[in-house]
């Protein structure tokens, strides 16, 4: 991380065009259940990311899962298989999907033995070498905000990993929707762009983007 900018720091960079009210009321309603299965889709783009791992010079020592109910659970079995000896903190800021996480981790009872996971409400600042962050930005209220959270809890020369959805995402269920004169399917999603902005902005350096159809 640096205060050198690498990338347009205008005030006037654009933030992502989404309703803020009905996303804070989808993040509110986002409760999975405790023992469902993930979606498939965010089980895809974990999978996917967790292999760009492969060319991050140095193995984190401490990496925190960002609401894993959000971006899915099966990611971190991933990345514990990649760094068994990385020390893993899950953070869930919402109380309601702090509680299912909380049901979801417990350790039997019979396995007393076990050093339970750790969870917490909120990420220990400065402390983390990587934050692990999947399909989560583009539908929050406040990514801003987010990035400052992340930035707040990595370590000097830790890094962030994030995945969301870009401008080319529901092309064509778009396309049908503007033929049959609906409204549109979901907001317009941000461009690489402008989220590389909104790092540096946030005090991170050197964002590296990637895009996948």
């Amino acid at each position: 991380m640096s205060d050198t900018p690498l990338v347009n720091t205008s005030p006037d960079a654009p933030r992502p065009p989404l309703d803020e009210v009905a996303a804070r009321r989808w993040l509110a309603g986002r409760v999975p259940n405790a023992l469902g299965a993930d979606a498939w889709l965010h089980g895809e783009v974990a999978r996917r990311m967790e292999s760009r791992l492969q060319w991050m010079r140095q193995a984190p020592s401490h990496w925190v899962d960002w609401s894993p109910s959000l971006g899915g659970w099966e990611a971190a079995d991933l990345l514990i298989q990649r760094y068994p000896q990385a020390r893993l903190q899950r953070v869930e800021t919402a109380a309601a999907r702090l509680a299912v996480a909380q049901q979801r981790l417990a350790t039997p009872r019979w396995q007393f033995w076990k050093t339970p996971p750790e969870l917490l409400a909120r990420a220990e600042p400065g402390q983390a070498r990587m934050v692990w962050a999947n399909m989560q930005l583009h539908a929050h209220p406040q990514p801003e905000a987010l990035l400052q959270e992340w930035h707040a809890a990595l370590a000097v020369d830790g890094f962030v990993m994030f995945s969301c959805l870009g401008p080319d995402s529901l092309r064509e269920i778009r396309a049908l929707y503007a033929h049959l004169g609906w409204a549109p399917p979901a907001h317009a999603f941000t461009d690489m762009h402008d989220w590389g902005d909104m790092l540096v902005q946030a005090g991170f350096a050197e964002p590296v983007m990637d895009m996948e159809r």
